[in-house]
């Protein structure tokens, strides 16, 4: 898939410096190994009165299968015969995303004068995936302050029969500055697509309101970005909607591949940034590990761990000297693997950590006597009749110290502009339930197996009706009396 970009310059800005843009010196080709497969960056044009680069992403379908990164269609060929090489497609916006992130962030510390500087640029893109919708492409991008030319070429000139082309060759002219459209790109060619190739979680939120929060929300396009480019899960939609709507949140930064600025062939570096608020999620974890913290867990169990965000964040603190990670997914336990990076992580650090399948609703004697089991938004995820077999496994088998529980609001609900009256907030949620059930049901279990129990509220709060999650800590009666004994000591 290809790419170009182009300008003239200005009175003030020669053509060539968009070379100190895009941090990549215009005399040499440089290369990147990406997830996606490898990213070339050269410049076919440089001189006085223009400078164009080119961006050129090569995939390999079939190291993609080998890896089990990317999903294929519905039969077995697809998965090597397809259009992945070709067509620019949410692959495109990964490698661009990596090898142009400084450039997207608006920096330049070689030249800082050209930071924010309008340029007038040209953007061609020969084959862009879009289902042959040329009216879409304009729709998204007009608005932008683009002069858009998309055609969409036959798929064989000498087969009319055969009909339009899937894709379309695509113009882009405007006036602005570098960062702002490489943001429409970053997150336009994904929505055009509507078939991300890879696991869509709340990081695209932060992605997304990082990218295009400073145009998104005028934009006539909104809803339809916004769906598309969280693949259309609503839960996702509705978070991004309340985050549009209101305060923003906490945002962690991609891993990086980026030469420095006009330098030798890239490698990759993670850039962490710390001047953004936090995402509802991001509060969440940072609730439930204060939680942690306040009851003393050193040996804590993440009970429906899924991918392992939580966990990520207790193998982060050497105050907790064991982690156990369970679901009853074997496949999203080796997603955890891939994204906590097992293989790559120091051995004094996965000498913590331990990865098991079972279930929250099955009696597992290998989760009995550890100090904190942790419950994050699993527990709606399990049929009403199931709770009681939950309650028994966690509260009376496995008996921690202590349990800590989130769940969504649901009086919160009503302030989702995107939810039906009595929509649930995902479409796997089983129940939602309102501050009062919740407290009687945590009330009701406190009583039944000796614990004490303390409800808080996570994130923005509503005067009417409270925050979007509320957290429970039940800390074991016998427990707490241990733990006063050892403090007056």
């Amino acid at each position: 898939m290809f790419l170009t970009l182009s300008t003239t310059g200005t009175a003030d800005v020669t053509p060539s410096d968009l070379g100190f843009l895009l941090h990549k010196h215009p005399d040499r080709v440089q290369s990147f190994e990406l997830s996606v497969g490898r990213a070339h960056v050269f410049y076919p044009v440089v001189s006085a009165q223009r400078c164009t680069a080119a961006f050129m992403l090569e995939v390999d379908p079939i190291g993609m299968v080998r890896e089990k990164r990317f999903g294929g269609g519905d039969f077995a060929l697809s998965q090597y015969v397809n259009d992945r090489p070709y067509a620019a497609s949410s692959m495109l916006a990964v490698a661009m995303g990596k090898v142009w992130n400084t450039a997207l962030k608006g920096r330049c510390k070689v030249r800082p004068d050209l930071e924010g500087v309008s340029l007038p640029l040209e953007i061609s893109i020969p084959a862009l995936a879009c289902s042959g919708d040329s009216d879409l492409v304009t729709r998204v991008f007009a608005p932008l302050g683009w002069q858009v030319t998309a055609e969409v070429p036959p798929v064989d000139p000498t087969i009319p029969q055969w009909g339009q082309s899937p894709y379309c060759d695509v113009e882009l002219v405007g006036t602005m500055p570098l960062a702002e459209a490489l943001s429409h790109l970053y997150v336009l060619l994904p929505v055009l697509d509507d078939a991300k190739h890879y696991w869509v979680s709340t990081d695209e939120i932060d992605k997304l309101i990082r990218n295009a929060g400073g145009w998104l929300d005028t934009h006539p396009e909104r809803d339809l970005i916004i769906r598309r480019y969280l693949k259309h899960q609503r839960d996702l939609v509705a978070e991004a909607e309340a985050r549009l709507a209101g305060p923003g949140g906490d945002v962690l930064l991609d891993d990086t591949v980026e030469a420095g600025a006009q330098g030798e062939t890239g490698s990759a570096s993670t850039a962490p940034d710390l001047a953004l608020p936090a995402t509802l999620a991001q509060q969440r974890a940072a609730a439930v590990i204060g939680a942690l913290q306040e009851v003393g867990a050193h040996r804590v169990v993440d009970l429906g761990c899924g991918e392992g965000a939580l966990i990520r964040r207790l193998l982060s603190d050497p105050s907790f000297t064991e982690v156990v990670g369970v679901d009853v997914s074997a496949t999203v336990l080796e997603r955890a693997e891939r994204r906590l990076g097992l293989e790559r992580m120091p051995d004094s650090v996965r000498a913590r950590l331990t990865l098991r399948q079972s279930s929250a609703t099955y009696r597992d004697v290998a989760l009995h006597g550890y100090d904190a089991v942790v419950l994050m938004e699993v527990i709606e995820h399990v049929d009403m009749d199931r709770l009681p077999s939950l309650e028994r496994s966690v509260f009376g088998q496995a008996h921690p110290a202590a349990v800590v529980v989130t769940t969504p609001n649901a009086d919160y609900n009503v302030l989702y502009p995107h939810l039906a009256a009595h929509e649930m907030r995902h479409t796997d949620h089983r129940f939602e339930w309102s501050r009062a059930e919740f407290e009687q049901r945590a009330t009701g279990v406190a009583e039944r197996h000796g614990y004490d129990v303390a409800l808080r509220p996570i994130g923005p709060a509503d005067e009417t009706h409270g925050a979007p999650t509320q957290l429970a800590i039940f800390r074991r009666s016998d427990a707490m009396a241990t733990q006063q004994e050892v403090v007056r000591a």
